[in-house]
């Protein structure tokens, strides 16, 4: 019981030490970002335990989409606009079509209108099934630096989201190489979600060590572009895994511990649904459950 005590002391004062310098965010579709009462329920509860970023898709012009915005504005919290690039990675003749950047372009421009900080893209990358090349990260790097130029003088930062396996090196069949990109962007965003790491059974129960080990690898490839920032995505349960709902617990505890001991820049956490009630309990109260329920396992001491 004592060193169960410890744990929960001691993971409540590594989330609050320089809670203002780390960034801690949640995902949102625009649609949840439309829904003014969800969206105010959101922004109370992100409040109370600390989280000072809302990553938001934006798509398409809408008032009430504006309207909200500025409430997750007022309330201090930072606004990253998510841009999808190429919805479910892109072919060759869409990454090079300048007609189909320049509708992207448009569409991030208007994020910036609306008071984005900073500019999130994703699935900016080759489908899976594309042939491996290294041109296909020349071409990806193309696309980033005419977002770059497109944010140049706004002060607004560009972020991007990677694959989890491009943290350890290029990925020549998607087209995502961390050490070539951190030349340009400001902050990359690992996507190291252990349910997405084969095989799948080793991963779903070992999530400290996935998580900790991807992030150490994507620091040593940025180790050229020290002033990139990393926010690694991370899950609240693995899909692929049954969980209780105690063993989500762990395991969304052991991923916020690996960021933090692997000395990443903060942490983004992705829910499809927009549904984060585990998440504030466990920011809250350290452990919205009983000890006795819960088995500890040896990695969470580490």
């Amino acid at each position: 019981m004592h060193r169960f005590k410890l744990a929960i002391i001691a993971f409540i004062l590594l989330f609050t030490v320089n809670s203002f310098a780390w960034v801690k965010g949640i995902y949102l579709t625009q649609y949840t970002a439309e829904n003014t009462k969800t969206l105010t329920y959101l922004i109370q509860q992100a409040k109370s335990v600390g989280i000072n970023t809302f990553v938001i898709d934006y798509s398409r012009p809408s008032k009430r989409y504006t309207q909200n915005i500025q409430l997750v504005k007022n309330a201090g919290i930072s606004y990253v606009a998510r841009i999808v690039m190429y919805p479910e990675g892109g072919l060759h003749e869409q990454i090079i079509s300048q007609d189909y950047l320049n509708k992207r372009l448009t569409t991030i421009k208007q994020a910036v209108a609306l008071g984005a900080k900073e500019i999130q893209l994703d699935y900016i990358r080759y489908k899976a099934t594309q042939v491996p090349s290294s041109e296909n990260a020349k071409n990806i790097l193309k696309v980033i630096e005419a977002v770059d130029r497109t944010l140049e003088g706004s002060g607004v930062k560009l972020q991007m989201d990677i694959f989890g396996v491009a943290a350890d090196g290029e990925s020549k069949a998607i087209g995502q190489n961390p050490s070539l990109f951190g030349k340009v962007v400001d902050a990359i965003c690992p996507m190291v979600y252990p349910s997405h790491y084969e095989p799948f059974r080793v991963h779903a129960v070992t999530p400290y060590q996935t998580v900790l080990r991807s992030l150490n690898a994507l620091r040593e490839n940025l180790r050229n572009s020290p002033n990139v920032k990393i926010y690694a995505y991370i899950e609240l349960f693995n899909y692929r895994f049954p969980m209780s709902h105690a063993t989500k617990i762990e395991y969304i505890m052991a991923q916020l511990r690996a960021v933090r001991d692997s000395q990443a820049d903060g942490y983004y956490v992705w829910s499809a649904n927009n549904k984060y009630n585990i998440l504030f309990s466990i920011l809250r109260e350290g452990r919205p459950i009983p000890l006795a329920q819960v088995q500890w396992k040896k990695f969470y001491f580490i």
